[in-house]
């Protein structure tokens, strides 16, 4: 059976859409529904406390600490970590199921973006491609509770950056597959910073972080750059 733990802040938007997706999508796997809420100022506690099948927790914000938290209160070996605005694809959780009984304790799924320009549908073309440079968080991510905890979960001195580095420690691991299905996320960043200037400056986080930038570092050069 499968944990979904989603870290969210201020998603009234879509949550209740994603939950509905959840339910349509899904198989007979799933066991629980954590969502970990960094502390949202609109409607969605509200929101999420009238659902039922939920379970909402509270954690300090920041994602790294919020899945930590989630991963914490998980009753299953396997978890899944899935963004509020990214929508896995139909038998979501029996594809994850059979990698499972495969041997395979980690992995993520093909991405595509709900959005038609030319360098995000390459960019979610090369998600199919077995390399940590063509991985990030939006692509969702499920992983065993036993090899999560021997990581050591996420790094929480990450504000961002946070999946991408523990995904490069299951590469270490010579644990992760991708899985050929298709989950279709949110462009909603790149419509809101423009696609070739986020693109350019994700490309920058990742050169900084290659030739050795920490956590503090990259997370200021985010704020200048990308925040909005």
């Amino acid at each position: 059976m499968i944990s979904i733990i989603i870290p969210v802040i201020n998603e009234e938007d879509g949550i209740l859409k994603l939950l509905g997706h959840l339910q349509n999508s899904s198989s007979h796997f799933i066991s629980e529904i954590i969502v970990v809420d960094g502390g949202s100022t609109d409607n969605t506690t509200d929101l999420l406390q009238q659902s039922t099948n939920v379970q909402l927790i509270k954690s300090e914000k920041g994602r790294a600490r919020q899945m930590n938290a989630g991963a914490q209160a998980a009753k299953c070996e396997i978890l899944y970590f899935l963004h509020a605005d990214s929508y896995p694809p139909q038998n979501f959780d029996k594809l994850i199921v059979t990698q499972f009984q495969k041997g395979n304790k980690a992995g993520c799924f093909c991405m595509r973006f709900d959005h038609s320009h030319w360098l995000l549908k390459f960019s979610g073309w090369c998600t199919r491609f077995n390399y940590k440079i063509c991985r990030g968080g939006d692509q969702s991510l499920f992983v065993s509770k036993t090899l999560f905890e021997e990581i050591g979960g996420f790094n929480e001195d990450f504000v961002i950056y946070e999946d991408n580095d523990f995904i490069e420690k299951l590469y270490q691991k010579k644990q992760f597959t991708i899985i050929k299905k298709w989950l279709t996320t949110s462009a909603r960043r790149y419509e809101e910073c423009g696609v070739w200037t986020l693109q350019y400056f994700f490309l920058r986080i990742h050169l900084k972080k290659c030739f050795g930038a920490g956590p503090e570092e990259l997370h200021r050069f985010y704020k200048q750059k990308v925040q909005v």
